[in-house]
């Protein structure tokens, strides 16, 4: 009833372990895929191309939830893709992460007592490649583990010699069409890294400093200025107000008097100064903040730069090779001497920046770096969402999307590193600057006065070629040609202006306008059960291998899968884990159980009308279930499909189909087995379905129920269309009775497991087929002699008497029942008194008042439900 075409099934067995071991399966199945070639894919094959390319991660790094949770997703896309028939690669790889990895090995070096400068630069960057090849690429053996089903043999990493060589084409194309140039301004410097770093390797967080209000200029010619860097008014150039402010009207284009210096700096006016902040005037420091620079530039400002590289201050005078830390205290302390302090507040709370990899403080710096012009790259990438080409998922985040390439600022592609891509530019003993291409011969020798520039290009730059890189470019070979564009990318919503959009301007350049993608489905961050942010100074902080060790892969992979709501951010826990993990055990379980009992994949599926209607029912919702989960894959809706898996699995066919089925497998008999070979259909597909999250169980449940060669492979299910509204109709009264009788017995206080005579008026009903499942599922045996109805529950339509005589203490019960409703009736009038209370409604909180309303709602059900209780217990 599903449209599947089996595949040859030669030796299928009932044979299970009686438990599912995780770790004696995972790691030998998942070799056993990569060494058949499941994940590598033909470039030379007719079938529809479908490819990702797994963002890159750091070589230096090692697995972490934020990985598994996309890489999960990933894996899920992928699987489902090759299982449709799709030529499918995803792609491996890593990144050489510029400054992360030169730092462990300068810190491998301080060990041993030495510096790169000792070792120079050939040697030191050989030292970095044996660090590499050592140490480096840890994260791609735990992607193994945890199921990524990649093309291994098309691994790449972004200091490979393909790469490096499309690093070097687009540099050149770039700079040959005015896209790449050179020049002095304000760029994120850490003084512990010297170097320029990105705005994402900025982490902002509050600190405690010091907003110290200071005096310029003489007599009837001063203003008030506030800072946080006090150090910086030794590199002032000026004070800026605004234009329309009449307080300083008869300042502008006068010079005043800088403290501490013999210099005299301009009032300039500019309308960046909001008048309503502070005092309304502002210190302008060109070289050592960015809006300051901005406003230099338009005032043609000079620019001085008061510290080297190391944050050290090198005016001369008294502060002069003081660190700028120890020079703020300095400074303050002697404008205080000379009455220049007006105002001093401590802590004062605010948000500085900090690298993200040594934590120093960021200081902001004029620096001559190489720049990307980034305006006809950033519209190109803006029009390829707005026209429709690329799709970002989910749709709210196009805002934020045009928020930043709609305003982009040029690029500082330049790094003072030894490690990475070196800018291939040479400069000439006569001022030539020669920009060299992969196939360009070097212009000049070192003896000649030639010597090539001594930075690296930022990591982002070459991680910016990676959907097109990898592929080949710029050589156009088969792979580039089959497989680009790329299908979808899936990443963080905090990476989307720092990779996403530098993809997006390198893929349409280097490709003439061909997207590198052409969807980008969004994910939020992993998160704690409470909601807070994972980090490794945190102690909650999950490794996930720990999680894997002790539940399992799949485990680890569905939670994740079902937190995985479009853009939003994933709470996890490990009683969530292990949740999954009993999921993973219930599968096993019920598989074992139906193996056991007849389930088969062999034949054709009998004819509806040889079927029961627990047989129809379940086909039915099966067809459904396929056709949800495909909807949901489409449009990205991991959790929703995940939890339409769970729900299907675990409560429609392991509980109610298998439970409803046992009679009939108990009976034996060709009803048996056409429910058998019901039940292998209905457990091939539902395997076929969970595959792509939850691999390793699946697999091993259905090679053993199929004989199939393995599940990677496998068609991917198809709705048939197959519908049988009665059955499910049928079906749902049969479980209304179920559920109510049940929650009867539990009110009554019953066993579980014990039995009570019952007579079951079905007559009328399409439940007559159903009595022996409904009294073996309620341990309802059959009405004797002395049977006496105590309680008759009417419901779907039939009745069932139940005789509770002998099996509960009535009056007990009742004394019990009696002192639960008075407990609930004084909880409703407190309730009631508190709600008809105006003083209390007009003092107390929102959320107060909505709790008692929420315990008075709870107290009238809490009534209903006992009163009902009490009238269907038997007279004493």
């Amino acid at each position: 009833m599903t449209e599947n075409t089996q595949q040859q099934n030669p030796a299928p067995t009932t044979e299970l372990p009686t438990q599912y071991a995780p770790a004696e399966v995972e790691g030998a199945l998942y070799e056993r895929w990569v060494d058949r070639g499941y994940f590598t894919a033909d470039a030379n094959s007719e079938k529809e191309p479908y490819t990702i390319v797994i963002p890159p991660p750091n070589v230096t790094g090692a697995l972490h939830l934020g990985h598994a949770f996309q890489v999960t997703l990933m894996d899920a896309l992928t699987r489902r893709k090759r299982m449709q028939g799709y030529e499918t690669l995803w792609l491996p790889g890593m990144d050489h992460a510029g400054i992360a990895t030169q730092n462990k090995v300068e810190q491998q070096l301080a060990e041993e007592g030495k510096s790169r400068q000792d070792l120079g630069r050939e040697a030191f960057t050989d030292r970095v490649w044996q660090w590499k090849d050592e140490y480096g690429g840890r994260i791609l053996d735990q992607l193994r583990r945890l199921g990524a089903g990649l093309d291994w043999s098309r691994e790449r990493f972004t200091m490979d010699e393909g790469l490096s060589k499309a690093v070097q084409t687009i540099f050149k194309n770039l700079y040959d069409d005015g896209l790449i140039y050179r020049a002095e301004r304000i760029i994120n410097w850490c003084p512990r890294c010297l170097t320029a770093i990105s705005d994402i390797e900025v982490d902002y967080q509050d600190d405690d400093g010091e907003l110290v209000s200071l005096k310029y200029g003489e007599g009837d010619e001063t203003v008030v200025v506030a800072t946080t860097r006090v150090e910086t008014m030794l590199g002032d150039t000026a004070v800026a107000v605004h234009p329309d402010d009449e307080r300083y009207a008869h300042l502008i284009g006068k010079r005043i008097k800088l403290p501490l210096t013999d210099r005299t700096i301009p009032v300039v006016a500019d309308t960046h100064v909001d008048p309503e902040f502070g005092t309304g005037a502002v210190k302008v420091t060109p070289a050592h903040d960015p809006n300051d620079f901005a406003i230099g530039q338009r005032h043609d400002l000079d620019s001085m730069t008061i510290m080297d590289e190391r944050g050290v201050i090198t005016v001369h005078g008294p502060f002069q090779g003081l660190d700028r830390f120890e020079a703020r205290s300095a400074i303050v302390a002697a404008l205080r001497e000379q009455g220049r302090v007006v105002a001093e507040k401590r802590p004062y709370v605010h948000s500085v920046g900090h690298c993200s990899r040594c934590k120093t403080t960021v200081e902001p710096r004029l620096s001559l770096q190489w720049w990307v012009k980034v305006d006809t790259l950033a519209q190109a990438a803006g029009d390829a969402v707005r026209d429709g080409r690329v799709a970002l998922h989910p749709k709210d985040m196009e805002k934020r999307y045009f928020d930043w390439v709609d305003n982009l600022n040029d690029w500082c592609i330049s790094r003072q590193l030894w490690w990475g891509h070196r800018i291939p530019v040479w400069y000439g003993p006569n001022g030539e600057v020669v920009c060299v291409g992969p196939d360009d011969p070097i212009p000049g020798t070192e003896a000649e006065g030639w010597t090539q520039d001594e930075d690296v290009l930022d990591t982002w730059f070459s991680s910016g070629l990676w959907p097109f890189s990898t592929l080949g470019w710029p050589e156009k070979t088969p792979d580039l040609e089959k497989f680009y564009s790329t299908d979808v990318l899936v990443t963080g919503h905090d990476i989307i202006f720092f990779w996403v959009v530098r993809m997006m301007m390198f893929g349409l350049y280097a490709m003439e306008d061909q997207v590198p993608f052409k969807t980008v489905a969004l994910t939020g961050l992993v998160r704690d059960e409470f909601g807070k942010k994972m980090s490794k100074s945190n102690p909650n902080a999950v490794d996930p291998l720990d999680w894997m060790d002790a539940y399992g892969s799949d485990a680890v992979r569905f939670t994740l899968a079902t937190g995985a709501n479009p853009g939003a951010d994933v709470p996890i826990g490990e009683d969530w884990v292990k949740a999954s993990r009993n999921f993973a055990n219930k599968i096993w379980n019920a598989t074992r159980f139906a193996l056991m009992n007849g389930a088969t994949v062999e034949g054709p599926l009998p004819a509806p009308e040889a079927m029961t209607a627990t047989d129809r029912w379940i086909l039915s919702r099966l067809n459904k279930t396929v056709a949800e989960v495909d909807a949901f894959y489409d449009d990205f809706q991991f959790a929703k499909l995940s939890d339409a898996l769970y729900h299907f699995a675990w409560d429609e066919v392991f509980d109610w189909y298998v439970e409803l089925s046992k009679t009939t497998f108990f009976e034996g008999g060709e009803q048996a087995k056409v429910s058998g070979r019901v039940l292998g259909e209905v457990l091939d597909v539902t395997l076929r379905l969970l595959h792509p999250i939850v691999p390793f169980v699946t697999e091993t449940l259905w090679t053993t129920l199929t004989g199939g060669e393995t599940l990677v492979i496998a068609e991917w299910p198809k709705d048939s269309g197959f519908r049988d509204a009665a059955a499910e109709s049928e079906i749902e009264t049969l479980q209304q009775v179920i559920t109510e009788v049940r929650r009867f017995r539990a009110d009554q206080g019953l066993q579980p497991g014990q039995r009570v005579p019952a007579r079951l008026v079905l007559d009328g009903t399409a439940l007559a087929p159903h009595e022996a499942a409904i009294r073996q599922l309620l341990r309802l045996q059959p009405e004797g002699d002395a049977f006496s109805a105590t309680a008759t529950l009417p419901v779907g339509g039939a009745q069932v008497a139940l005789d509770l005589s002998g099996t509960i203490d009535v009056a007990a019960e009742r004394k019990r029942l009696a002192k639960d409703l008075a407990a609930a009736e004084k909880e409703k009038a407190q309730a009631t008194g508190k709600l008809g209370n105006e003083g209390f409604l007009a003092k107390a909180p929102d959320a107060v008042v909505d709790k008692i309303r929420g315990r008075l709602a709870k107290a009238d059900e809490d009534i209903a439900r006992i009163q009902q209780q009490l009238e269907r217990l038997p007279q004493a």
